[in-house]
């Protein structure tokens, strides 16, 4: 047993999962030759046939069904001893993008599990979270749908959430009246390279409310031009994700927006291949504890494929 390696055993369930030594092998990224020869030596140091093998078919002995349960077991307290170890050392270098948000206590969380880098370059949801498919990231901040995850190979764990709001016209009322989503005006631009996953969100919200869609091609999503659209139309607007904390002009009021409850979610995605003790530690240090932070009330919207949804 003193020769048996953990990666001899990941061998061992991959094939055992697989019945099939070559989706196995390119599973495992090896070459079918080597895993063979890799089971046979798991086989002889473990004094056991794991596998009935032909040239037809591959099936589990019953001592290879009744030790897989176990192998998994150890493998699962391999990886959480390799995940402590990341917490412990917080010496691992981890690069995170994000949009506009990052919780204000990012780096409290993060400092005894990795050195977290903040990327320079601020991009749009939908690029991010490409980057950190490709590898230009470890982790971003981002809004993604769930057939974003699946297509791009993420996961995602719920960060952070923001309740969005309309502003309008008219600055001397004091203590503006909610207004209902069917009532606002939503802004959607036709440059889809920055405004592609806003462009999403907001396309679903005005189908699915009845609020109206407003179509712009000046980037006037957020900034000061956003202002000026407020003022030229004719009922309140809703304010974006990257407006959320912008001071108001003196002449607009902010109105909360109800029936329902307008939400927008922040997800921390990393691949689903990712397995860096540091990356994985960082990920629970930012999201533990985080709660539904609202979007799952009765009276609360979220897009269909957000991946945060209930079903129903």
């Amino acid at each position: 047993m003193a020769r048996v390696e953990l990666r001899q055993l990941r061998y061992f369930v991959a094939v055992a999962e697989e019945l099939n030594f070559g989706r196995a092998a390119e599973r495992l990224l090896i070459a079918g030759p080597s895993l063979s020869q890799q089971i046979k030596a798991l086989e002889r140091d473990l004094g056991v046939r794991l596998f009935d093998r032909n040239r037809r078919s591959v099936s589990l002995t019953p001592a290879g069904a009744a030790l897989l349960p176990h192998t998994r077991a150890l493998l699962e307290r391999a990886d959480d001893l390799k995940r402590e170890a990341g917490r412990l050392s917080g010496s691992e270098s981890v690069r995170l993008g994000y949009v506009n948000w990052l919780p204000p206590d990012l780096t409290s969380r993060t400092a005894a599990v990795a050195q977290v880098h903040l990327d320079a370059w601020v991009a749009p949801s939908h690029t991010q979270a490409a980057r950190v498919a490709d590898g230009s990231l470890d982790l971003a901040v981002c809004w993604v749908r769930a057939e974003d995850l699946e297509r791009l190979g993420l996961r995602a764990r719920l960060i952070g959430a923001d309740r969005l709001y309309a502003v309008a016209k008219g600055g001397d009322t004091s203590d503006p009246p909610d207004v209902a989503a069917r009532d606002t005006d939503v802004l959607i631009d036709d440059d889809i390279t920055s405004w592609a996953s806003w462009n999403v969100y907001a396309e679903e919200l005005t189908q699915v409310t009845g609020a109206r869609a407003v179509r712009i091609s000046d980037g006037a999503i957020t900034g000061p031009a956003f202002f000026d659209h407020v003022r030229r139309c004719t009922r309140p607007v809703l304010n974006s994700p990257k407006g959320q904390t912008a001071p108001l002009p003196a002449d607009l009021v902010r109105r909360e927006i109800v029936a329902p409850k307008v939400y927008w979610t922040w997800s921390l995605v990393w691949r689903e291949s990712e397995d860096r003790p540091g990356v994985l530690a960082a990920v629970d240090a930012l999201c533990d504890g985080v709660g539904d932070l609202g979007i799952h009330a009765p009276d609360a919207w979220l897009p269909a494929d957000d991946p945060y949804a209930i079903p129903g």
